[in-house]
């Protein structure tokens, strides 16, 4: 079978960083080709070639067999390459028809805007129904889930005319069912021809969904192989280099669980123009020392609910969040809650946890600038500022810091995440909001982000975990709540029926 896409040999460098020194790949037409590595692997930097983001300073690439150079993403589209990127490229402000209409093919001669928009429209209610998903094509980007978002992501690709898909972590943020449906959706589509390309870190999606299987690590390609004659602790060590365990199950609380330490009451939203609201009656209570997993199908509110915690404008306006010693904290601002222990894990770590275009150590600091910590904002000291991130890099191991002066839009995911948990717990948390925290990460920092978690519970703290990946609210909660339109529609003490959980996740009655 021919190859639709090739790469071989490729370097690529940055900042006088080598982030590829030798990387091959090849995948065929009719094939769902897995690519695996660790956060750093260089698995984004050579698809981000293929895609056209990136020039490469050395090697070939060639497209159905053909050798072409890409001067941007537009060359790589006229190609039929298309790449859902894991942090995603949308305009936030516009609406989703809108987004979409950016990359979609030129409309038919003599037709209006309007009526373009109107077609764009219908194609995204089409081709979303043929996915499984659920999405308004008039919604705008900003007001949609990151579950939401992913979705959008996928239809813009798809409605461009892509029939090279690279989708990186396209799963991560999806519930088991969606992840299946739309995993499914994907090997139908390379059945049909098309050549699918699967960056992502849950092996079991590649046992069950990928024909082949190339691993990267350290800029270079390992090997590529088939998985169905590969086991899965010989795939997870031929990705991190050496034994790493298997997830582990749910490990309970070291200590008795104490006081309640957040409780939220008849927590509710504003109402829209058709009467809906995203938050509609959340009631929950979290202990000291327990971790609160909150599943559910991405919309229902997760992130709203996030939000309001932390003190975002505009996310509630009726019920009480009230914390252990201080009260009902609706009206305090988001800086003073920071400043009663309350540590915050967005799921967004690029766009709400991370200024890219400023410093490792600027982004360290920036949650103690208004204390006063590092003296006044008109004259920092700037060398204890430096030490200090220094020795938080060491003790959280942030790798691929040769400066903490480089950029953090320099971190590979995992890092980026990990410089997250170093600000947020640097300052021993009373009560830690924690949404999606591993997505995206491979094994290795997903179990570090996880014994992080399981650190501040088993020291005291509250810990909030939102997520889709209900493997992941399995592994860490002591309780599982589920949210379904706008409020806890069920809660289950641990070991947990996961057929139970998965059924209230889908029950909207």
């Amino acid at each position: 079978m021919p190859n639709a896409l090739e790469l071989t040999g490729i370097r690529k460098s940055f900042d006088g960083f080598a982030a590829l020194t030798d990387a091959h790949f090849a995948a065929r037409w009719g094939e769902v080709h897995a690519l695996l590595g660790e956060n750093g692997a260089g698995k984004s930097s050579l698809m981000n070639i293929a895609a056209g983001l990136y020039a490469p300073e050395a090697g070939q690439l060639l497209v159905d067999d053909n050798a072409v150079r890409f001067s941007g993403p537009r060359d790589a589209a006229r190609h039929r390459i298309g790449m859902v990127h894991q942090h995603f490229k949308l305009v936030r402000p516009f609406t989703v028809a809108q987004n979409i209409l950016l990359t979609a093919p030129p409309p038919a001669e003599f037709q209006s805007h309007g009526e373009r928009l109107r077609e764009i429209e219908r194609d995204i209610r089409n081709k979303a129904s043929e996915l499984g998903f659920e999405i308004d094509p008039s919604k705008r980007i900003d007001a949609l889930s990151i579950a939401e978002q992913q979705r959008v992501e996928i239809l813009k690709v798809l409605l461009a005319g892509a029939r090279i898909l690279i989708l990186d972590e396209p799963t991560a943020v999806l519930t088991d069912q969606e992840a299946a449906r739309l995993l499914q959706t994907v090997q139908g589509l390379a059945r049909a021809g098309a050549a699918v390309v699967l960056v992502t870190h849950k092996m079991a999606d590649v046992k069950t969904y990928a024909d082949r299987v190339t691993v990267m690590r350290g800029g270079r390609t390992v090997a590529t192989l088939e998985p169905g004659a590969t086991s899965v602790s010989e795939l997870v060590k031929l990705t991190v280099g050496e034994s790493v365990a298997a997830a582990s199950g749910f490990q309970p609380a070291k200590a008795a669980r104490g006081p309640v330490r957040l409780s939220v009451r008849g927590l509710r939203s504003p109402a829209s123009p058709q009467g809906r609201r995203v938050l509609d009656g959340v009631d929950l209570e979290l202990h000291a020392g327990e971790i609160y997993g909150l599943a559910g199908v991405g919309g229902n509110g997760q992130g709203e609910l996030a939000g309001a915690i932390m003190g975002l404008p505009g996310e509630a306006t009726e019920g009480e969040i009230r914390l252990e010693g201080h009260g009902d904290l609706k009206t305090m601002p988001a800086p003073a809650r920071r400043g009663l222990g309350i540590a915050a894990i967005p799921a967004d770590r690029y766009g709400l946890a991370l200024a890219g275009g400023l410093s490792v150590a600027e982004n360290y600091a920036i949650g103690q600038v208004h204390s006063g910590r590092y003296g006044p904002v008109w004259h920092l000291r700037r060398g204890r500022i430096q030490s200090e991130t220094q020795e938080a890099v060491r003790a959280f191991d942030v790798l691929g810091v040769r400066s903490v002066a480089q950029k953090a839009a320099l971190l590979s995911g995992g890092n980026a995440q990990k410089l997250v948990l170093a600000r947020e717990f640097g300052k021993s948390p009373t009560l830690v909001l924690a949404h999606s925290p591993s997505r995206g990460l491979d094994v290795r920092a997903s179990a570090e982000v996880h014994a992080r978690l399981r650190a501040a519970r088993d020291g005291g703290a509250a810990v909030l975990l939102i997520s889709e990946d209900l493997d992941e609210v399995l592994q860490l909660a002591d309780r599982v709540g589920v949210m379904t339109r706008g409020r806890i529609a069920g809660e289950f003490a641990q070991p947990a029926d996961r057929q139970a959980i998965g059924q209230a996740m889908v029950d909207h009655g």
